[in-house]
């Protein structure tokens, strides 16, 4: 029944702390398992600022306002997973809104932080550490190609360090669980646990994906960056960003679509680095991603539309 062919939902997601964060449209949710047990889960909606802007059509530009969206919608979700998980809900403070106010302000800070923070260690001090090789490689464009490694090679110490924490290494266990409950449906079958257990913990529409194309992107890009000046070197490494970000989305959208040979090729390195950034998640946390995935997404119509699968005849014929 199922065909080895994807087809796209149009959800997304991310692994939080012992949960799954799940996005379709502008309907988003967050599955987290409680220290008893439970499966908690909170739907809500949110409407980015590309999208209130009308932006999220335009190519290109659409990226720059997705990926900023994605930065604060993941540090929401984050911090709601935090607080859920230990008990400390917004709801049993003596002022809710007053700590809800506070809440939005450190998330802002926070999210700010964390994007200085990156831009730094994975941005700047890789061009830094490339130009220690300036006397040796007189080539703009060698010198280009060893930044752009540098820059991978820090990306990829950086996820082996944190992977080795306990809590990280359960992060990743749910990031599988989030792409093995997307792949499940999007190959054609029925979200169960077992189905979701057989799926790939690997998808080309990843964030880590997502990251590789935007360290690969930054190499060709900085090719044309023809100055003198160290501090407008730095200067235009981070105005680049945002059309770096741009470049990036299409082309991750584009792999998430299509199963074109040449699209498979460019997505592999993407695959490969999944390896590291997602583990196989156990039973309870596919059934924490499968409930965050059915708070925003009818997979049984999907299903029924993409594949022909009807899931009521096939219950009917059980019971019979």
């Amino acid at each position: 029944m199922a065909k080895k062919i994807n087809h796209y939902s149009g959800i997304g997601g991310q692994a939080v702390l012992e949960g799954v964060m799940m996005k379709n449209k502008d309907l988003y949710a967050v599955a987290v398992r409680r220290e008893n047990g439970e499966i908690a889960v909170d739907t809500e909606h949110y409407k980015g600022a590309g999208e209130a802007m009308g932006l999220t059509h335009i190519p290109f530009l659409r990226g720059v306002f997705v990926f900023w969206d994605s930065l604060v919608l993941g540090m929401k979700a984050l911090n709601f997973s935090a607080s859920l998980y230990g008990e400390e809900e917004i709801t049993s403070q003596k002022d809710p809104i007053d700590a809800e106010r506070k809440e939005k302000i450190l998330m802002g800070i926070t999210t700010f932080i964390s994007f200085v923070f990156a831009i730094g260690i994975f941005m700047v001090l890789p061009y830094f550490l490339s130009s220690l090789f300036e006397s040796y490689i007189r080539n703009n464009s060698l010198m280009a190609v060893l930044e752009g490694v540098i820059r991978i090679l820090i990306f990829i110490i950086y996820i082996l360090l944190i992977s080795c924490m306990k809590d990280i290494r359960r992060l990743f266990a749910y990031h599988g669980a989030e792409h093995k409950c997307i792949n499940c449906i999007e190959r054609g079958k029925p979200l169960t646990v077992e189905n979701v257990r057989e799926s790939s913990r690997l998808h080309k529409r990843c964030g880590s994906s997502f990251i590789l194309f935007v360290m690969l992107v930054s190499i060709i890009l900085f090719f044309f960056i023809k100055v003198d000046s160290v501090p407008l070197k730095v200067l235009l490494r981070i105005l680049l960003i945002p059309v770096i970000a741009g470049i990036s989305y299409e082309l991750i959208s584009i792999a998430g679509r299509s199963n074109n040979i040449i699209v498979n090729i460019i997505s592999t390195p993407g695959l490969w680095l999944q390896r590291l950034t997602t583990k196989e998640p156990d039973d309870e946390m596919i059934e924490t991603g499968i409930k965050s995935v059915e708070a925003v997404f009818d997979w049984k119509e999907f299903l029924n539309d993409s594949f022909g699968y009807k899931i009521e005849d096939e219950e009917e014929n059980e019971v019979s």
